[in-house]
């Protein structure tokens, strides 16, 4: 198994995307100078684009036709 896979968790399909968004949501200017929980930012619009995109890859799980075009997300 290649190195980069030996300490990262195992954590499904959206796994990339969902890291990113709370990432972002961890250094966004909502919680580290207003100091509101990542919840309350994430409501308020903060990181909006990773946040579509971590639906659109949840959604796709769903969704028939990803087993012929793949997941979106990465």
């Amino acid at each position: 198994m290649p190195r980069y896979y030996e300490d990262k968790p195992e954590g499904g399909a959206c796994a990339g995307v969902k890291e990113d968004l709370g990432a972002c949501l961890l250094q966004s200017d909502c919680v580290l100078q207003e100091g509101k929980s990542p919840r309350q930012c994430l409501k308020e619009g903060s990181c909006r684009a990773l946040q579509y995109s971590f639906f659109e890859c949840k959604r796709s799980m769903l969704d028939a036709r990803s087993r012929f075009r793949g997941r979106k997300g990465y």
